[in-house]
């Protein structure tokens, strides 16, 4: 029984010595980000040549780890929390940006993932200030649709009587991108007699009509006289252009292929 013992404790020694002799990351008991010269030790190498090895992250791309680096040093990729809510805008009363972001939980190491985007930001405009005040009107590009649909949209509302009462905007048009020009499907050919230089009736009805602030967004009415002003046409995000304000009036009077409406 003591001989067997005596036998154990001498096979336990061998293996603590050949370990010993192995070298590596363990008996170094370091794990280095890039590449760091003193980050080594002597051992194995994965061409089973035995001399100086690395327990760095730039070993695995040189290929001179120690042999037990990846058990010694294994790979922890980065962890990153939920993104949070988003923000609201930058800066009030223009366009601006909104952000929304999320935060590190666990650095990498030892070659793991990176970490991803932090932040991330969206296009953001809000219409209206802290103290509840509607923004100026020249700040909003107009969204405008064909005056044919107001008429639709009348008969489909029955509750239109009981609303806010329409008016009438004039504007004359500045310029506009040739997409307009080239519409030809049956939802959005109206978008074709959209010409620089004519001037054109854009009524402000309910529900485009904001109940509290009795206005259209867009509707140019905060706007210096010889501002130039925004437009984008509904039915194609390619369709927009600029206008001036011409005048307001209690009923639009253009012929109806050069009568819109605000959306």
């Amino acid at each position: 029984m003591e001989l067997r013992s005596v036998l154990w404790v001498v096979a336990l020694g061998l293996v603590l010595l050949e370990a010993a002799a192995e070298g590596g990351c363990l008996q170094l008991g370091r794990c280095c980000n890039g590449r760091e010269a003193a980050c080594h030790s002597t051992g194995w190498r994965p061409d089973r040549s035995h001399g100086t090895c690395y327990c760095d992250q730039a070993c695995m791309h040189t290929l001179d780890c120690c042999h037990d680096y990846q058990l010694a040093c294994p790979a922890v990729s980065c962890k990153v929390t939920e993104w949070s809510f988003w923000s609201g805008c930058a800066e009030q009363c223009k366009n601006t940006y909104r952000v929304r972001q999320r935060y590190i939980t666990q650095e990498p190491r030892n070659g793991g993932k990176p970490c991803p985007p932090l932040e991330e930001r969206a296009g953001c405009v809000e219409y209206h200030s802290d103290e509840d005040t509607m923004c100026r009107q020249s700040l909003v590009p107009a969204l405008i649709t064909t005056g044919g649909y107001g008429k639709a949209r009348r008969k489909r509302d029955v509750f239109i009587e009981s609303e806010a009462p329409a008016y009438c905007v004039e504007f004359k048009v500045k310029s506009l991108t040739q997409h307009c020009l080239l519409e030809n499907r049956p939802h959005t050919r109206w978008m074709q007699y959209l010409r620089e230089g004519f001037t054109v009736c854009v009524e402000c009805q309910p529900p485009a009509l904001n109940s509290k602030f009795q206005r259209c967004y867009g509707d140019g009415s905060e706007a210096e006289r010889n501002q130039i002003l925004q437009w984008h046409a509904i039915g194609n995000p390619q369709c927009r252009g600029t206008w001036k304000w011409i005048r307001q009036i209690e009923s639009c009077s253009c012929p109806s292929v050069h009568s819109f409406l605000f959306i």
